[in-house]
This record gives C-alpha cells, structure tokens and sequence, in this order.
C-alpha cells in the first residue's frame, strides 16, 4: 500500500512535535536526546577533535531513527483504522430504489434516492441491484453477495421469515428478487455505526502492553538519574584524586 506508507512516512515527521510526544514519555525523553545530542554534534564540528563528532553523530542518528520509527508505527496504524473507515464510506452510496406501496412484487412503485428511506418502508430489489438500506425481507428469497461488509465472497442465502431475513445495505442481490421493509432511518445504518466505531475507535492497551511501559518508564528514570549524576561523582573523584 504505497500511499499509506507514504503518508505514515509523512505523519511520522509532524508527531515529531513535542506536544504531541507527550502521550508516550519514553519517545519524549528520547526525542529530547535526540534535540541535545544533535545541538552536541553541531558545536562540535568546530571543535578540535573529530571523535567527538562522529560519537556525537552516531547517536544522535539512532535516538532520531528510534523516534521516527515508533511515529512511523503508530501512524500506519491510525492510517489502516482511517482506510477502512474510507471503505465503509464507499460502501456507502446513494442509489436509486423502488418505494413500493404494497408487499406486492405487482404493487405500483416509484423510484427514489435510497437517502429518502425511512423506517417502515416497502422497497423492491431484482437481480444485480444494491440494497439500499438495512432491513428485512418480507417477501421472497435471494442470493446476497455480502462481501462489501462481512469480507466472505460466498453468497448467502436471505429470505422472509426465520432468522436470514435481515439483510444490511450496501450489499447486492445476486440472484432472484426481494421485497424488504426498511428498519433504520439514513445516519442509523449498520454503516454509519461502523464508520463511526472505526472513526472514534481508542484501543486498549494489553496488560502486556502496560507493564511494559510502566517497566520502560521506570528504566528511563533510572538512567536518567544515572546520568545526572555522574558529573558530580566524576568531579568528586577528581577533587579528591588531586
């Protein structure tokens, strides 16, 4: 998927702002590494000695690699979530529909946008046709290709009565014909619940997942303090040495 790699790529550069590496402290801590030993590197270039630089460069390219990545992984994630939203949404068109006005294959109709559906209403669909709203069938029984919201390619088998009359829209009548009556008014279908699960969808961490953090969060402090104080321990050495 090149386009979602490249906008993953894209996004793990604008997450390098530090507002928004405030919701994971590690990538924050190591992102503001990343800024001083870049500053360090620079300096210096106009130093005498050349090892410090390359030592300087060489991990300031890693700290920057490990922001970068971890971004880069949290943002084809949220790229997946937003394409299948945008598939949904796709699924998701108005087509023309036949309003019947009685549960009669025989019964006088007029075609409208599926938009216009409400709730109660009586639609016929023939052969090759999209479903236009959720609903039931009433009458009939056909082949529906649900592939466009289940994934499975096999058709399945709806007809009135039992428990395989409900049928969902956006999915097309293979063979035979219908009657359905609607049983969700437009912004209350099965796809508009989808896309706006998948829209606002917040996972949860695993209990492996936290326990790692909180393990990771806790090393940082240590080897943030490590560092912190070895000056003072390295000048206390030399004060006494001397």
């Amino acid at each position: 998927e090149p386009k979602l790699i490249r906008e993953s790529l894209i996004s793990s550069v604008l997450k390098l702002d530090l507002r928004r590496q405030k919701e994971n402290p590690v990538m924050l801590l190591v992102e503001i590494g990343g800024i001083l030993t870049t500053i360090s590197f620079f300096v210096s270039l106009f130093s005498a000695k050349v090892e410090s630089s390359f030592f300087f460069g060489f991990i300031s390219f890693w700290l920057w690699l490990i922001v970068l990545f971890s971004n880069f992984a949290e943002s084809l994630s949220e790229g997946r979530g937003k394409a299948r939203a945008a598939s949904l949404r796709q699924s998701k068109t108005s087509v023309s529909s036949r309003k019947l006005t009685a549960e009669s294959f025989d019964a006088p109709s007029v075609e409208i946008p599926s938009s216009e559906l409400r709730k109660g209403d009586l639609v016929l669909i023939r052969a090759n046709e999209i479903i236009p709203g959720d609903g039931e069938v009433v009458k009939g029984a056909a082949l529906v290709n649900e592939a466009a919201i289940t994934g499975e390619s096999a058709p399945v088998v709806r007809e009135s009565g039992g428990d395989r009359s409900a049928v969902t829209g956006g999915t097309t009548v293979i063979a035979n014909e219908i009657i359905i009556r609607i049983t969700a008014d437009p912004g209350q279908t099965f796809l508009d619940r989808m896309i706006s699960m998948v829209e606002g969808a917040e996972r949860r961490k695993t209990p492996n997942e936290i326990a790692l953090e909180i393990l990771l969060i806790a090393l940082t402090a240590v080897f943030l303090a490590v560092v912190a104080s070895t000056y003072a321990v390295s000048a206390y050495s030399a004060s006494s040495s001397g």
